[in-house]
């Protein structure tokens, strides 16, 4: 999609917490004209370099037209209730976070003129002090999720192209959540596991459990009504480790920093989507039981 920044933006746009992803598109917004607000737990100020830029975010104010929520899966559902109260009658949510599992929880939560949106993507960003890094050029996909976005595609999009691009718009995002999540399944538990780069996985002592995660995915997936083949999710996981061989997963910093993962919407949305098969994932329970033991152990 190409951008056009020589318009006024149609919608004013706030990104939720001050995470690396969202500090990426906030800078990203700013540089292209834009001038996005942080939704934060306590007004602040806050100063980044980007791209050898020093550029300033202010605390968002209400109301709140167009949200961008680049926060962990397990945060979505609190900060869209903490959003609710200021925003405005037609407001555009774009929820952004790895894993599976939050959009019934939220949709719910909106008013019928509401519109919500999901944007995955494959960009890389860390954050190192007052930096934020762009670690991995991607692309990402955006799909409307109820009537209410779909009347405002053309200025959510824009917007989106600009802070995440190059971006598509899909009707349905399933397909591509489904697709995203087979590669999450790898990287994320087994370098948060083995305490890894993502570029570790490429040895040959771990290419027998990649191949049996990705087989379970890809028989729950097909279950659901999205089919995904084995080789064909196999390569691209590999493509991916190879493409992001220098980068630490974000399951792997959560760990390293001690903080809570992403494990239930990931290896635990496999497996309960198994359990309502009726299908056998042991490889992804695993997983997720050895990803709960390790955060029991920081989390008490």
């Amino acid at each position: 999609m190409a951008q056009n920044t020589s318009t006024q933006p149609a919608l004013s746009w706030n990104i939720v917490g001050r995470g690396a992803i969202g500090l990426l598109a906030a800078s990203r917004l700013q540089l292209a004209g834009y001038k996005p607000g942080l939704w934060l737990h306590q007004p602040a100020i806050v100063d980044i370099q980007f791209q050898q830029q020093p550029l300033q975010f202010l605390s968002a104010t209400p109301p709140l037209q167009a949200v961008l929520i680049p926060v962990k899966s397990y945060a979505v559902f609190d900060a869209v209730k903490t959003l609710q109260p200021f925003l405005t009658e037609d407001a555009q949510l774009v929820l952004s976070h790895n894993g599976m599992g939050t959009i019934p929880e939220v949709l719910p939560l909106l008013l019928p003129t509401q519109g919500l949106w999901f944007l995955t993507t494959t960009h890389g960003a860390l954050k190192q002090q007052d930096a934020i890094l762009h670690t991995g050029n991607g692309h990402s996909v955006l799909a409307p999720l109820n009537a209410a976005a779909s009347r405002h595609t053309t200025a959510v999009a824009q917007a989106m192209d600009i802070a995440l691009g190059p971006l598509a718009v899909a009707a349905d995002i399933e397909p591509f959540l489904w697709q995203k999540l087979a590669i999450n399944a790898v990287i994320n538990p087994l370098t948060a596991l083995h305490n890894c780069k993502n570029g570790a996985l490429a040895q040959p002592q771990y290419q027998q459990q990649i191949k049996a995660i990705l087989h379970e995915v890809c028989q729950v997936a097909t279950a659901a009504g999205y089919p995904l083949q084995p080789a064909l999710v196999q390569q691209n996981v590999m493509q991916v480790i190879e493409r992001t061989a220098e980068n630490f997963s974000s399951m792997q910093q959560d760990v390293v920093h001690q903080r809570r993962t992403e494990t239930n919407a990931i290896s635990g949305f496999i497996v309960a989507q198994a359990a309502r098969f009726n299908i056998a994932v042991p490889h992804n329970s695993q997983l997720q039981q050895q990803l709960l033991q390790l955060q029991q152990r920081y989390c008490r």
